[in-house]
């Protein structure tokens, strides 16, 4: 009996292969945002312990320091969040990619396996005749 092969097996493999470097970068896109976020949540936290310094300052001295440090903290929040922006559409970019990979390579699975279904039904198929004729043999050599 002869075995099953797909003659777009080779289309398949680079298919799946896409699709797994399209998940790859998809990955790194959503590091990268994870890691933008982390930034801004750190700056965040170190936009309160300024306020609450702020608070607790008496000397002018105090006072011009955190705001300084404060106008730093916001100048490095507006660039994290245009980086962001970026980064999300980078992501969202990643996201179609991999979505277009998944069709392409779902189409072909399910053409593959509709024609295993249908080699497996020709190969029953030849197998039944088989016996039917090597039944009718031994019948004729009675």
């Amino acid at each position: 009996m002869k075995k099953f092969s797909f003659e777009l097996e080779k289309i398949l493999e680079f298919r799946n292969f896409e699709k797994q470097e399209a998940e790859a970068e998809l990955a790194k896109a959503l590091s990268k945002e994870s890691e933008i976020k982390s930034n801004l949540e750190m700056i965040a936290k170190q936009m309160i312990i300024s306020n609450q310094s702020l608070d607790k300052s008496s000397s002018f001295e105090d006072v011009i320091t955190q705001s300084r440090h404060k106008n730093l903290l916001n100048h490095q929040k507006e660039e994290l969040l245009q980086e962001l922006t970026q980064a999300n559409l980078i992501t969202e970019e990643k996201r179609s990619v991999l979505a277009e990979c998944m069709k392409k390579t779902v189409a072909l699975e399910k053409m593959k396996e509709k024609r295993k279904e249908e080699w497996r039904v020709a190969s029953d198929y030849e197998e039944a005749d088989a016996m039917d004729e090597a039944s009718n043999h031994l019948k004729s050599y009675k």
